[in-house]
């Protein structure tokens, strides 16, 4: 059998299903579509995230879902919590080495891509993809940012994302609802609107939004 790059491809069915699709990254895709719906809304003015909280076992207390990664960027995520948090905590080092190197906080689209590059590393090696897709707000010299990461390392930027449980139809609701001069109290009930059609039950939400007044991330609730 033909091998390429020092591979036999037959040892290795695991890389590529029969559509040449990355079977591992499809299937952290598949986990970060069961995990909690959460939104990600940009306007010229802030950039809001927002994460539904599940509910858990009685006596233990709800995971944090929103994140502060340095003073100007937040993040939250959806799949299996582990990983979220191994992310975050990948995004609060390279932020740190930034200030440590630089003496300035790191823009966003530096952020969103080396996060891509760290989960594009679990695709060309024969390990388990991290099954979590992370949507990160800030504001830097450009402006405020929003961009989201999947597990195959691609990464987006815009002005509106949804990922978790049923996001298609959160995502609906915000490409409907969606206003550029919306204000944040406008912007917070456009989410919890959203993420309420998804599950089809009033949600407990997280909130955390950046503001390009201040340049400041902060927990809304």
């Amino acid at each position: 059998m033909a091998e390429a790059g020092g591979f036999n491809a037959g040892r290795y069915p695991y890389f590529y299903g029969p559509e040449g699709r990355l079977v591992l990254v499809d299937s952290a895709l598949e986990a970060v579509s069961r995990g909690s719906t959460t939104i990600g809304i940009k306007t010229p003015s802030f950039a809001l995230i927002a994460s539904h909280i599940k509910p858990i076992r009685p006596l233990v207390d709800s995971a944090e879902k929103i994140f502060q990664i340095d003073g100007h960027v937040g993040a939250t995520g959806s799949g299996y919590i582990g990983d979220i948090l191994q992310l975050i905590d990948e995004l609060r080092l390279e932020a740190q080495k930034h200030r440590l190197s630089f003496e300035s906080p790191i823009d966003v689209g530096s952020l969103a891509k080396h996060l891509g590059s760290y989960l594009h590393n679990y695709t060309i090696y024969a390990v388990r993809p991290q099954a979590a897709s992370v949507i990160i707000a800030g504001a830097d010299q450009t402006g405020v940012q929003l961009y989201q990461v999947d597990p195959s390392g691609t990464f987006f930027r815009g002005s509106g994302f949804a990922i978790g449980q049923a996001s298609d139809s959160a995502l609906d609701v915000i490409q409907r609802e969606y206003s550029a001069d919306m204000t944040v109290e406008q912007a917070v009930s456009l989410s919890n609107k959203a993420i309420e059609k998804a599950l089809g039950e009033r949600p407990v939400v997280e909130i955390g939004v950046v503001s390009a007044q201040d340049g400041k991330f902060q927990m809304l609730r």
